[in-house]
């Protein structure tokens, strides 16, 4: 399936993109992760070991959701307030 992936503040400067299409077997978000993680060691700042906020067409999900064909997909580091 198609998807589109968006990458926001320092994970979009770690990566070196905002966005990027990608051609996923993956069934829930957790797995788009994992194929990412596997594609390239410039996606280790998505790493499990660090806090990694997801959204699925802009909705707030954790790693168990279901994707589907289209869907937007987008990673960004917690936002703290001041």
């Amino acid at each position: 399936m198609k998807l589109k992936i968006r990458y926001f503040a320092s994970l979009r400067e770690a990566i070196g993109f905002s966005q990027e299409e990608l051609e996923s077997a993956a069934v829930t978000v957790g797995e788009v992760r994992d194929e990412l993680l596997a594609k390239s060691g410039v996606y280790v700042c998505l790493e499990r070991t660090r806090s990694v906020r997801m959204a699925l067409n802009q909705v707030m999900v954790n790693e168990d959701v279901k994707i589907q064909d289209n869907d937007e997909l987008a990673f960004f580091p917690p936002v703290t307030g001041g």
